[in-house]
């Protein structure tokens, strides 16, 4: 595409110097929303820049800076983003209508409180649960989002007049901002590199820290719990809840139990009584050594047979009274 042309398909075209032998063209034109009736317009007409062809590098910060010498500009959005942006705010106002059903939810307890007498407020806060402890976070590097290839975005000016100045082709290439804090290029990638293998001392603190934090969490879920040692539990129907509690038959709300079988048929609730696990027996004849010993056991047990056989036999003729010869 030559220098000369200024506009290409009804965009117009912007010349970006990346470097001194790398010239990228951005193609921008006004936005034009749907004239349905009864549609709800995302970006507001007259004073909204389409832009094409953006880099996917590009940062709101660094489209602000390109085009700030038009005018105002209200925000950037790229389209990329604004899609997901929709889906959070969707999942955004489910979430905040289970968070209002949690604080209808909690507004008795809170109502409670601020009728108990001051004196006893002060008391209250004099002993209040310790802070649960912070996570120590893992070394940060900031890195620029990368988004596809030739992408889309919106600026919103302040005002129409702002949105003309930016339509005007410039009169030579003009150079791209960059944002240093953000690197870019091969910088980018081992800035990634370098975020995912952090120090060990680091990682070492963040998990201590993680594990101390969720230790105070299940403390503080095991003090709230429902289930009392001795305290029965009662639903809001009347009925108190049965559980079957531990080893010894006691129950963790108290009340109703559920009898074991060893309880029933002996009416004990001691463990001393139960059948013990048989322990498990070696198998006989299963290598070659065993069925060697196994053999020569059973030959010496009938040489010593033998032996005692005779002498039997010879005690029996020693002990003859008639001895024909």
């Amino acid at each position: 595409m030559s220098s000369s042309s200024s506009t290409v398909g009804g965009f117009t075209v912007h010349p970006i110097v990346y470097t001194s032998n790398v010239i990228h063209y951005l193609y921008a034109r006004r936005h034009e929303g749907s004239k349905k009736a009864g549609t709800v317009q995302q970006w507001p007409n007259g004073r909204t820049l389409f832009l094409v062809n953006v880099p996917p590098d590009a940062t709101e910060r660094e489209l602000s800076s390109l085009f700030k010498s038009a005018g105002t500009i209200e925000r950037v959005v790229f389209d990329s983003d604004a899609t997901k942006q929709a889906e959070d705010d969707v999942d955004s106002d489910s979430d905040s209508d289970s968070a209002i059903e949690d604080d209808v939810e909690d507004a008795p307890e809170e109502v409670q409180e601020a009728e108990e007498p001051k004196s006893k407020r002060r008391r209250l806060n004099k002993t209040k649960q310790p802070k649960p402890p912070t996570v120590t976070p893992l070394p940060h590097h900031p890195l620029r989002k990368l988004r596809r290839t030739g992408q889309s975005a919106h600026i919103v000016f302040l005002d129409s007049s702002s949105l003309d100045r930016a339509l005007i082709p410039p009169s030579k290439p003009r150079s791209w901002p960059v944002d240093n804090e953000e690197p870019t290029g091969l910088d980018h990638y081992l800035t990634a590199h370098q975020s995912l293998r952090p120090p060990l001392d680091s990682v070492r603190a963040y998990a201590d820290s993680s594990m101390d934090l969720y230790e105070f969490e299940l403390a503080k879920a095991k003090q709230k719990a429902k289930y009392r040692k001795g305290e029965a539990i009662v639903d809001d129907e009347g009925f108190t809840l049965v559980t079957r509690g531990g080893a010894y038959g006691q129950t963790l709300g108290g009340g109703v139990a559920v009898a074991s079988k060893h309880f029933q048929q002996t009416g004990e609730t001691s463990t001393n009584g139960r059948r013990k696990r048989k322990e498990p027996k070696e198998k006989a004849e299963f290598y070659a050594f065993q069925k060697a010993d196994k053999q020569r056991n059973e030959l010496m047990q009938l040489k010593r047979g033998w032996e005692n056989d005779k002498a039997k036999i010879e005690k029996l003729k020693a002990s003859r009274k008639f001895k024909p010869y």
